[in-house]
């Protein structure tokens, strides 16, 4: 890894920003992404500091556990104050390098943004975060402070124009926060969006980001959002090259997976079968004839055992589609980053993965156009990954959204 040359300038919430690239390592899964950072982090001289942040607390085992010549330690709730971003803090501070997991770091503040610019850290972050979300703030308080004229719009955006006499301090204070840092969206006249504070990257010497299929990714329309540049490469043999989806060697990829198709994928017949929207509207008899097709296709026709066995489908119809042979091994559809399942050779996803209405419709407001295809095949892939393919071993699939189907046939022939 090497440092990015190119800045450009950021306006951002009332402060001027000097924004580096950005570097995005896009490879498959199993290429060697994570393995490439540690080794980075083991040659790095020791005046370099870093913060290494990945999705899960096993994930955090594994990078300190990897690192040789330096000690990561991780935040942790024993402190004076007793929550971990304080912890956190503590460590910027003591200049330590830090292990933390993606849920505490998207709780950055104005205080640890200033702590991270202060103590010079290059960030690796281990698969993309959660960029925007709902805003704990209500319309109504919104629609008082517009009345009141202590904020304006501008495209979308929640601008607070209130001086200090006219407010200095109080309830509002949350609002005042996140529009002075122009993170505040209101969606709609009706959905309060908080976008995570594009100011956090200019606080790092350098940013590497771990992941795959980039373009596909909320965190790509995030940052044309915001301007935000970055530079994509891969990582082939241990070392880093231009980014170039045609040497992934999908072809190969996608003849590790057995397919099913036959008559148990009659239920997803239409676009949007297998979508929340759909589980949404099925009876229970027709819940109880998926259930049937995935028990078949697990007893009968893959004659799978338990613990071979990975299914997923949106959580809150996991009761509803749980079946015997196969129920413990249910993972969330939005899993990634884990290696607990590298030996599952018998796979289910029973989910038609579509963009949030309010994320879609947010980046669109903003003129950013979204692909839902995609974003979709991103997600399906990265859940594959969780298996045993991971080590180039085959699998079998089941998998009964006809355009999921669709989407891993364009996928491996690069047509996405």
């Amino acid at each position: 890894m090497g440092s990015s040359s190119t800045t450009i300038i950021l306006q951002i919430g009332g402060f001027q920003m000097e924004m580096k690239n950005v570097t995005v390592i896009d490879s498959v899964m199993g290429a060697g992404k994570t393995t490439y950072a540690i080794d980075y982090i083991n040659g790095a001289s020791p005046l370099e500091r870093f913060i290494y942040v990945t999705p899960f607390l096993a994930e955090v085992d594994r990078v300190i556990s990897s690192v040789t010549g330096r000690e990561f330690v991780q935040p942790t709730n024993n402190v004076e104050g007793g929550s971990k971003l304080t912890s956190l803090k503590r460590l910027i501070e003591d200049g330590r390098d830090i292990v933390a997991t993606h849920s505490l770091f998207e709780m950055a503040d104005d205080e640890l943004r200033y702590l991270l610019r202060e103590n010079n850290y290059t960030l690796i972050l281990d698969e993309v975060i959660s960029v925007i979300d709902k805003a704990g703030v209500s319309p109504s308080d919104m629609r008082l402070l517009l009345d009141k004229g202590l904020v304006k719009m501008e495209n979308n955006k929640v601008v607070w124009t209130a001086s200090e006499v006219e407010y200095e301090y109080g309830v509002f204070d949350r609002i005042k926060l996140l529009a002075q840092a122009g993170t505040l969206f209101y969606h709609r006249d009706k959905y309060l969006i908080y976008a995570f504070p594009p100011s956090i990257f200019e606080t790092f010497t350098n940013v590497y980001v771990l992941t795959y299929l980039f373009e596909a990714q909320l965190m790509k329309y995030y940052f044309e959002l915001y301007s935000i540049p970055y530079d994509l490469k891969a990582v082939k043999d241990g070392q880093l090259i231009e980014y170039d989806k045609r040497q992934e060697g999908r072809e190969h990829l996608r003849s590790l997976i057995t397919l099913y198709d036959g008559p148990h994928n009659d239920h997803g017949s239409v676009p949007t079968a297998f979508s929340k929207g759909w589980l949404s509207r099925r009876s229970d008899g027709e819940m109880a004839a998926i259930r049937s097709s995935m028990q078949s296709y697990v007893r009968n026709i893959i004659k799978a055992k338990t613990d071979e066995v990975l299914w997923t489908t949106i959580k809150s119809y996991q009761t509803d589609l749980k079946g015997k042979g196969y129920t413990k091994g249910f993972l969330a559809c939005n899993a990634r980053a884990s290696n607990e399942y590298a030996d599952r050779s018998t796979l289910m996803y029973c989910y038609n993965r579509y963009m949030h209405p309010i994320e879609k419709s947010f980046f669109q407001d903003h003129d950013i156009t979204v692909s839902e295809d995609k974003l979709a095949v991103s997600d399906l892939l990265q859940w594959v990954w969780r298996s045993r393919i991971r080590k180039g071993e085959s699998i079998n699939l089941y998998m009964p959204a006809r355009r999921m189907r669709e989407l891993l046939e364009k996928w491996a022939r690069y047509e996405i």
